[in-house]
């Protein structure tokens, strides 16, 4: 009598947390990676839509002149995106996000005179007060030179009129903010020599990290861990 084949199924891969949040600055390569964890733990995605702002294109070529249409249309835009976010919890899956709700002020602050900043800031705060705070914030990390070349690398002609000034100026703001970000533990991957979009073995080390983190705060270079 012939033994009936042996069938082999993978293991099933549980997501680390419910609620992940991958954040960086424009060309750090968030929503790709974001997308490759979803896959692998079968979660969720809710991602940013810049390509709806209808300002933004006319903020690149003049940020003074866009940057509190261009802002406010965003906050609009997550609010919609945290009532999502907390109808998805809320049905008991897990989720990926290229976002968190409170970059509205990474953005406010470096963009806005103060006295527009300080409205925005009171019309953001409520329209996001509801939003669900990630269980892990994974922000990537990587010098203007870096986030430079690979904007330009990959070609998007509403990116291309980004300027080195205010590409600095964003990085700095991203590291000033989650040096104060104490809303969710925060995991910060350097990407400069990580490449966990093309390399497998890159991104197996990114997973460990992620699925052994235990600490409040925590950074991750490739090669060192602390």
């Amino acid at each position: 009598m012939t033994a009936p084949p042996l069938t082999v199924t993978a293991p099933e891969l549980r997501p680390p947390v419910r609620y992940l949040a991958i954040e960086g600055p424009i060309g750090a390569g968030k929503t790709s990676l974001a997308m490759r964890l979803a896959q692998r733990w079968s979660m969720q995605t809710c991602f940013e839509r810049p390509q709806d702002n209808p300002f933004l294109e006319r903020f690149y070529r003049d940020n003074t002149r866009y940057a509190f249409p261009t802002q406010l249309q965003f906050a609009l835009q997550r609010m919609e995106e945290a009532q999502a976010i907390a109808s998805m919890l809320a049905d008991g899956g897990t989720l990926v996000t290229d976002f968190i709700t409170q970059k509205n002020d990474v953005f406010g602050r470096l963009t806005l005179p103060d006295d527009e900043w300080q409205l925005y800031r009171a019309i953001a705060a409520r329209l996001t007060a509801s939003a669900p705070d990630p269980d892990l914030v994974v922000y990537l990390q990587a010098s203007p030179e870096v986030l430079f070349s690979r904007i330009q690398k990959r070609a998007i002609p509403m990116e291309q009129q980004i300027s080195d000034t205010y590409l600095r100026g964003l990085s700095d703001a991203y590291n000033q903010f989650f040096y104060h970000y104490d809303r969710a533990p925060v995991l910060t991957v350097n990407v400069e020599h990580l490449n966990p979009l093309d390399s497998e073995a890159d991104l197996a080390l990114l997973v460990e990290r992620i699925e052994t983190m235990r600490g409040r705060k925590e950074f991750f270079v490739k090669g060192t861990a602390r």
